[in-house]
């Protein structure tokens, strides 16, 4: 038995192991400009899934979910913000999951996820992502009254600095249901017949839960500002990632969120600094480069 990964842009994979098929995230339709190649899948195309897992509820990580299950007999597994938001779109409450961490669920052919609380990037430091190998300072001890006044110094940027095409994506994908913030991020731990699977979607984490955790295959989020316990990394994105990668000691590495998904506010990261971090704190351990849809084996 082999399991396999395809990538579908941004922080969207497709996990088959087990015989079971579960999309990490359900983001899979892009702005009509965006600048990368388009995944060969819409949302509304997609006719087999048993398990959709969510990391958390903003539109480039929830939505899509809510067309892949009207499509298919899926179950999905949520925050309770996730779940409350895809109730507003018409999904059946009962095809849902609540977690916030700490939950473990038998998803078939034994195989089994665990849900960890977890932290988004400090999306409100900064407007455009930065490259990975550019160091940021400051920014500590930020209260949640500045962050919320940032982040509406963000939202400005966004809408009067994409291009029509991607404000109009953005617009659509919600499908006019809003998000109270991410709704707490999750990370999960997939136990599978072929090995372990670790699956973050944001750069952030709580170092306690992190430092426990052992997956053979690890994938991390390589976008923004690297949030750990809560403060912002002093440093670079690539250093944020190595250090994740230290206290996981995973085999092999698989990015996410690193892809140019939205045209003027997101990049296409240049993955060889977090590569060359990697390759500094753990020489043994392999970074995997997807390309879109390629099924790569990953387990065992």
């Amino acid at each position: 038995m082999t399991t396999t990964l395809d990538w579908y842009g941004c922080a969207t994979f497709r996990l088959r192991t087990g015989g079971l098929t579960i999309f990490l995230d359900a983001y899979i339709d892009r702005a009509a400009n965006a600048a990368g190649p388009q995944p060969r899948q819409r949302a509304d195309e997609v006719g087999e899934c048993d398990w959709i897992v969510i990391g958390h509820a903003h539109f480039d990580h929830l939505f899509g979910a809510e067309r892949i299950m009207a499509n298919t007999t899926a179950t999905l597994i949520g925050s309770y913000e996730s779940v409350r938001v895809m109730a507003e779109a018409g999904v059946p409450v009962e095809r849902m999951i609540c977690v916030a961490g700490g939950e473990t669920i038998e998803l078939g052919n034994d195989v089994t996820v665990s849900a960890y609380p977890s932290q988004h990037s400090c999306v409100w430091s900064h407007t455009e992502m930065h490259a990975a190998d550019e160091v940021c300072l400051g920014d500590l001890g930020v209260d949640w009254h500045e962050q919320q006044r940032r982040m509406a110094e963000l939202m400005q940027f966004v809408t009067t600095s994409l291009a029509p095409p991607a404000i109009e994506h953005v617009i659509e994908s919600m499908g006019g249901h809003s998000t109270r913030g991410d709704g707490g991020a999750l990370v999960y731990l997939f136990d599978t017949p072929d090995g372990r699977l670790l699956y973050q979607d944001t750069s952030g984490h709580w170092s306690g839960v992190m430092g426990d955790l052992r997956p053979d295959v690890a994938i991390l989020a390589a976008a923004g500002r690297g949030n750990i316990d809560g403060e912002p990394i002093q440093g670079s994105l690539a250093e944020f990632v190595a250090r994740q990668v230290e206290m996981l000691q995973p085999r092999s590495v698989v990015l996410s969120h690193h892809d140019d998904w939205l045209p003027g506010f997101s990049i296409d990261t240049d993955v060889t600094p977090i590569r060359e971090a990697i390759e500094r704190v753990a020489p043994a351990t392999k970074l995997l480069e997807l390309a879109y849809l390629d099924a790569t084996p990953i387990l065992p």
